[in-house]
């Protein structure tokens, strides 16, 4: 008997089958080979394509079941980790209407601001945990307020992790780390955050239905089983945003735990036993996979938007055509700490909540043209990242 996970981020689609009893890795893929376009219409905003992600991890599947040899009849459940705050709008037919606005999109900023200030920052933090600033709530309000024929049409707003769900199953449903990643969670009132709802002007029946993080959330379609090579009516059984599930699969999930991922992003992600907040908002409290009301299990996550991307599109950029990650790191190791003075600062990937949700974009200074290489440029760039991840820890400390 096997498992079957996916990972639905905004570079790729990752697909690895366990066996169950073992609970060794028997295969791992991700497709495509290379990164998934993110579209930037205006300066500040990233869309993706959900039927992408779709496409993507069908044909993970495909490569996954070919690579391993394993009969897909054998797989006895599914679960998901996804990008987490991005924004999908389907209508009864369960299409979707526009493109999914997703993380690093910084066009709701001030929506978000203008409900924390006219809301009340103290409501917001207490009973949210965070502003709304940038999250999956205010990209909403955006739309309602920018694209009303597209509102009008929604029948559900879903997160990412919630589309494939109902591509594989049918079902629109989400969890309560869920809503919360998308700032429609009320911590005090232990239900959806209806005064948000309320001030954005938004119909509380576009709320899917809340299902646990870990349970039968629906059963795999006879129409996706066949595109996927798949039992029907296997279970979908567990649900989760990419950080906390990181988290989890690093073991953090008591109090007192802590856990570092980088990809696109960075992350440090730890969990405390209440609900804990940072007054300016830099740094956001979600509820993590086991949370309940009776164990209020808290993940705090500081996130720096512009990690290995920047890192990825100086391979891209300018080290040029066949230079791979490893000879870039290889340059580096004979580059001295500090990289004569050149300095990168990598905040080129969208609003940074850690800087108050300002946009600053990516910085390179003291460069001197008779000293530093493309090898300086490739150590200040994680010199920049390693500093400002110092940065947002110094505001976990003082929290």
């Amino acid at each position: 008997m096997y498992l079957l996970g996916y990972d639905i981020g905004s570079s790729s689609i990752k697909a690895a089958l366990i066996e169950a009893g073992s609970q060794k890795v028997v295969a791992l893929v991700q497709h495509p080979s290379t990164e998934m376009d993110i579209a930037a219409p205006q300066p500040g905003w990233a869309e993706q394509e959900p039927e992408v992600w779709w496409e993507n991890l069908c044909a993970a599947t495909k490569k996954l079941i070919r690579e391993s040899g394993v009969d897909g009849k054998e797989v006895a459940a599914i679960g998901l980790s996804y990008q987490m705050h991005g924004l999908v709008l389907i209508d009864k037919q369960q299409r979707v209407l526009r493109p999914s606005i997703i993380w690093c999109d910084s066009r709701a900023v001030e929506e978000g601001n203008r409900a924390f200030e006219e809301i009340g920052r103290e409501k917001c933090l207490s009973h949210l945990l965070n502003s709304p600033g940038n999250f999956t709530a205010s990209k909403l309000k955006w739309v309602l307020d920018n694209e009303p024929g597209t509102y009008q049409k929604t029948f559900k707003f879903l997160l990412p992790g919630d589309f494939i769900a109902m591509k594989l199953t049918g079902e629109t449903n989400t969890t309560i780390p869920g809503l919360s990643e998308g700032i429609w969670w009320d911590f005090k009132a232990h239900s959806v955050a209806n005064f948000l709802l309320d001030y954005f002007g938004i119909d509380e029946h576009l709320v899917p239905e809340v299902v646990p993080t870990f349970a039968v959330q629906g059963n795999l379609l006879p129409s996706a089983a066949d595109v996927l090579g798949l039992q029907e009516g296997i279970p979908l059984t567990y649900r989760a945003g990419d950080q906390p599930n990181n988290a989890m699969s690093l073991g953090v999930i008591h109090p007192g735990q802590i856990a570092a991922t980088g990809g696109t992003s960075g992350v440090v992600y730890g969990i405390v036993d209440r609900p804990l907040y940072d007054p300016q908002s830099r740094v956001n409290g979600f509820a993590h996979v086991n949370y309940s009301k009776q164990e209020p299990r808290i993940g705090i996550l500081l996130c720096i938007n512009g990690a290995g991307i920047q890192y990825s599109w100086l391979k891209q950029q300018v080290a040029g055509d066949g230079t791979s990650y490893r000879e870039m790191d290889e340059m580096i190791s004979n580059i001295p700490a500090s990289s004569d003075g050149l300095r990168i600062i990598p905040f080129g990937n969208g609003a940074e909540r850690i800087l108050n949700n300002k946009n600053l974009g990516s910085h390179i200074m003291n460069l001197h043209f008779n000293r530093h290489s493309k090898a300086h440029i490739y150590r200040a760039a994680l010199e920049g990242i390693a500093f400002s991840f110092i940065y947002g820890m110094e505001i976990l400390t003082e929290m």
